[in-house]
């Protein structure tokens, strides 16, 4: 059976209230159109729904049970709508240990201040949220990766702590933290062809290695050695002058930053369009 939801909310807001006046005031309609709606109402289930006498309305039998009803239905909606509401406003990131600490942590604040109406959380793993604004960035191979989700292609080079190992770099014994990933299926960070491509490759070099690029990074920042690694995950720190790098040339690798499903996400809602502009644009300044 169909009837009017202006109807049903004229009913309701009367039995609350108790009056059609009342009802009137709250929904901005007059006291007539509210008794219009509510005798349609009654038309349409066949029922009486008020005792009506002169200035008093009370609820029959029938009117009481519908009330409730429908009182629990507007409540059940609002709650549903605040729910919605306030998960759009919130976005939950998901990547990886490495990006969240050098990158995108740092620049949140930077973030809220040109958009103090979207709220961001930051989460590492692996694992896809199904969240619905919930926005995966991952590290894969651009082989297995569409194009149109790929945000940024990575590139290596070896870096240092500012300020320090000025000497000739040709003429030291080397220290240089390297990544072995927990992942065994992506590709391996392009160390050999860096040493190749800079003639390092007869240097007195001893390789350690990590399963995260932030620990290399933090060793090569306590001046314990030089750090091979992705271009993007020191960039604030160069920009910063906490490291430097070497006068040797990068490399790309097969890994790419990337976004699984970036367009569809792009048009869930205008604030997951805003981000995901945004983090695109922070990681290919």
């Amino acid at each position: 059976m169909q009837v009017s939801l202006q109807a049903l909310k004229a009913f309701e807001s009367a039995a609350r209230l108790g009056s059609f006046k009342l009802a009137a005031e709250e929904l901005s309609l007059t006291p007539t159109a509210i008794s219009h709606h509510v005798s349609n109402l009654e038309s349409r289930l066949n029922v009486d729904l008020f005792y009506r006498q002169v200035r008093k309305i009370s609820l029959t039998e029938t009117g009481e049970k519908l009330a409730i009803a429908i009182s629990k239905g507007f409540r059940t909606i609002e709650d549903a709508l605040e729910e919605v509401s306030t998960a759009s406003r919130v976005i939950k990131i998901t990547t990886t240990s490495s990006l969240a600490a050098m990158i995108l942590i740092p620049a949140m604040q930077t973030f809220s201040q040109l958009h103090p109406e979207i709220e961001l959380e930051i989460s590492t793993g692996e694992s896809l949220e199904n969240h619905l604004y919930a926005l995966p960035i991952r590290y894969g191979a651009v082989a297995s990766v569409s194009s149109t989700d790929i945000i940024k292609h990575e590139s290596f080079n070896v870096f240092a702590a500012a300020g320090l190992y000025r000497e000739d770099w040709a003429e030291q014994s080397i220290t240089l933290f390297n990544t072995e990933w927990k992942n065994k299926n992506l590709p391996k960070p392009p160390l050999q062809t860096w040493l190749e491509k800079n003639t390092f490759e007869e240097k007195n070099i001893t390789v350690q290695h990590f399963d995260q690029e932030i620990f290399g990074i933090q060793e090569a920042l306590m001046a314990n050695g030089l750090v091979f690694c992705s271009n993007t995950l020191v960039s604030r720190l160069i920009q910063a002058k906490l490291m430097q790098s070497l006068a040797t040339e990068s490399v790309q690798s097969e890994l790419c930053y990337y976004i699984p499903d970036k367009e569809q996400l792009k048009r869930r809602n205008r604030h997951m369009n805003e981000l995901i502009l945004w983090i695109e644009a922070l990681l290919n300044q």
